[in-house]
């Protein structure tokens, strides 16, 4: 099964996408970092719930659509981030949200 805490049931890995929207979009030319996997050298990375590819660098661009991870064993999995095809999409930024916040929404197509 998936288990994307740490033991000690903190989430250590981060998945950071650039552009900053969510949810990504291929046409945008979406880059994504895996930060804290702990990996020296070597990033696995998660598509569609399956292990995918291990990579020598932490960031790559993304040419599929999916559902991306990334981490390990020690350091748990990231929060998982999908990229879309869609021909239009409603996208809000790509970070913490409090209630009462202010933030900008996209409609884009």
């Amino acid at each position: 099964g998936w288990c994307p805490l740490s033991p000690a049931g903190t989430q250590t890995t981060q998945l950071l996408v650039e552009p900053p929207w969510r949810p990504a979009v291929l046409w945008d030319r979406v880059t994504l970092t895996c930060q804290g996997s702990g990996t020296s050298g070597v990033t696995t990375w998660y598509k569609d719930l399956q292990r995918w590819e291990q990579k020598e660098r932490d960031h790559f661009t993304v040419t599929e659509r999916g559902t991306y991870m990334c981490g390990g064993l020690r350091t748990g999995l990231s929060p998982a981030v999908m990229v879309s095809n869609d021909d239009l999409v409603l996208q809000v930024p790509a970070r913490a949200l409090l209630e009462g916040d202010t933030m900008t929404l996209r409609c884009r197509g």
